[in-house]
């Protein structure tokens, strides 16, 4: 595996908090800590946008290649006119908001945030905000894909149908023993992965073609410099296809069935592992993408 940094002419001093790969390019979607949102165009490693925030980025994503969505500690819902640089604010929660997601689906926006709601933003519609749903805890980490949204609250996991967002058609209460850290929808098949605090991940899948779920739970513990494990949390999780997750300290490469590990990057310099985005399709390369931060947050590529 061939791997390059991502080097910016104006630095990100601060945190990473996501990157995201547009749907249809190698343009890369940056959140950070330091109040800004880049779009990164990865193949010319060219930066095409900058917007300046009042507040900490916590998430962002794409609305598609020409809009993007931001998600601020001070609660503010931004979108963004990728071509023209426009931002303006679509709405607020009562805290900070963690999580951001578009469905193209049903062309909703969907956020959740430490005041323990989610809410189904219309960004066609006159009034924006259309759907809200208080629950009984703040929501850590959440996933789309299709209908599904997957949300975790505490070590539980809970999936909704976004066409009925009133109850959840799935739970998994203490789904692990821990707290989850991540949560990561399957692209390719019905399910969700999940990583936990203390190092480890648990997949939940459902293949069309197999009657049976599959469903399995192991630990990722990287290896330290002594070649000892040591318990680590999991901070992000991507498919590529290969199952790729992230914890604070390294990348381990997996493949889902065979429940094999097919390589771990580890840096030569102290570094937490923030965030990590692939990308596969009929338009673009092979490619995988983490952020980790240190003294100067830096983006990593991998073909």
């Amino acid at each position: 595996m061939n791997g390059s940094c991502l080097e910016f002419e104006n630095p990100i001093r601060d945190a990473i908090s996501r990157i995201r790969f547009a749907p249809q390019s190698n343009n890369l979607l940056i959140s950070s800590w330091e109040s800004s949102l880049r779009l990164l165009e990865v193949d010319c490693s060219q930066l095409r946008l900058e917007a300046s925030s009042e507040a900490a980025l916590l998430d962002c994503c794409f609305q598609d290649e020409s809009v993007a969505f931001s998600a601020g500690s001070d609660g503010s819902i931004t979108r963004y006119d990728l071509q023209s640089g426009i931002s303006n604010k679509i709405g607020n929660h009562d805290d900070m908001v963690t999580c951001v997601e578009y469905s193209t689906e049903t062309r909703q926006e969907i956020t959740a945030g430490f005041d323990k709601k989610i809410i189904d933003w219309d960004m066609f519609g006159a009034k924006p905000l259309v759907f809200l749903k208080n629950l009984d805890a703040e929501v850590e980490a959440m996933s789309l894909s299709g209908f599904e949204l997957i949300l975790v609250v505490g070590s539980s996991v809970f999936i909704y149908d976004l066409r009925n967002l009133d109850q959840s058609v799935q739970s998994n209460e203490s789904c692990m023993d821990v707290p989850i850290r991540c949560v990561s929808s399957i692209p390719y098949s019905k399910g969700y992965a999940v990583g936990s605090v203390d190092g480890r991940v648990k997949l939940d899948i459902s293949y069309p073609s197999c009657s049976n779920n599959m469903g399995y739970m192991f630990r990722c513990h990287p290896k330290s410099s002594d070649r000892r494990n040591h318990v680590v949390l999991v901070n992000d999780i991507a498919f590529n296809p290969l199952y790729v997750h992230f914890n604070q300290d390294d990348l381990i490469a997996w493949d889902t069935k065979s429940r094999r590990r097919f390589f771990e990057v580890i840096l030569s310099v102290p570094f937490v592992v923030t965030s990590c985005s692939a990308t596969l399709n009929k338009y673009i390369t092979n490619l995988l993408s983490f952020a980790y931060c240190c003294l100067v947050a830096q983006t990593v590529l991998h073909h």
